[in-house]
């Protein structure tokens, strides 16, 4: 069974219609920084950058204390933190909760070290989830980021629009979520209605592969709604769009390191069985250069069958 697992694999993988590349910009699409709101690097620079180091799971208020961006459609107070990118691939999962029939509607702004967009996800990426049992009616979605290799950290910008001030979130109403728990009918009332404010409650759930059990560049695609890791920054030098200085690594002894890192995790896969990881981190390896992740991937295959 399982050579017959891994000789469907090789066919996909020796196919000239593969689509690793055309999946990843499919559920990638809402992190498309075209459609980010322009923040000046000054205002960005200003911000009190709040560090989080996973494993974290903390809860902030906004408030109007908070630091404020009024640009363009960004209104009123911003949460603003640090992650480290020293640590793999970050699973971020952010909650808005629903306080008073209120809750503040976030849309993310994700930064690559040198403060340049690097991902984008608008409040629709945040959909209402209602209450659990140890959950109360919130806003939520999960974040996978990758940053590149060569980075210190990365920024994530938590703010709200104009737009979703204007707009209001639909809520389940306790009565009914019960009836459907307990299996009665469920009555028909109206629901309640959460207006989008400018203040909040928001909870962040951060972790990182250290803390997942495995080496991991990107997790398997099991349906059109996962999530799929965002890479956060370049390990190509590009004209810098700060004033900050962009340092240049010698770039030998980083593609030694990297291709000794990627081939050690793909044989580590695949001798798992795990030949999505396998060809994720192939893939991930040939975009930073690798000259040997392709032969280290079909031989361990083999090696496996």
């Amino acid at each position: 069974m399982k050579k017959k697992i891994l000789a469907f694999y090789l066919s996909l993988f020796f196919s000239s219609t593969f689509p690793v590349v055309t999946q990843a910009a499919v559920f990638n699409a809402s992190a498309d920084v075209s459609v980010a709101p322009a923040i000046s690097q000054d205002a960005l620079q200003k911000l009190p950058w709040h560090p989080i180091v996973p494993p974290a799971s903390e809860t902030f208020k906004i408030t109007a204390a908070n630091p404020q961006i009024n640009q363009g459609d960004i209104q009123g107070s911003v949460a603003a933190f640090t992650l480290p990118a020293d640590r793999g691939s970050l699973e971020i999962t952010l909650s808005s909760l629903v306080n008073d029939r209120s809750v503040f509607a976030p849309s993310v702004l994700v930064l690559d070290e040198q403060m340049r967009p690097a991902a984008f996800y608008p409040s629709s990426y945040f959909p209402y989830e209602r209450a659990g049992v140890m959950s109360g009616d919130r806003l939520e979605g999960t974040i996978k980021l990758t940053p590149s290799l060569g980075q210190k950290q990365i920024y994530l910008l938590v703010y709200t629009t104009r737009q979703d001030l204007a707009a209001t979130t639909k809520l389940l109403d306790p009565a009914k979520a019960y009836a459907m728990g307990v299996g009665n009918a469920v009555p028909d009332i109206p629901d309640p209605i959460a207006q989008h404010g400018t203040t909040g409650e928001l909870h962040l759930k951060v972790r990182s592969e250290q803390n997942m059990g495995s080496v991991m560049i990107g997790l398997p695609v099991t349906s059109s709604n996962a999530p799929a890791p965002v890479v956060v920054g370049s390990n190509t030098p590009t004209a810098a769009t700060t004033s900050a200085p962009v340092t240049k690594a010698p770039a030998e002894p980083v593609l030694s390191d990297t291709e000794a890192y990627f081939n050690n995790g793909i044989k580590q896969a695949v001798k798992a069985g795990d030949i999505d990881k396998a060809l994720k981190l192939m893939n991930e390896a040939e975009k930073l250069g690798s000259t040997t992740a392709r032969k280290t991937f079909i031989s361990s295959v083999k090696g496996k069958g």
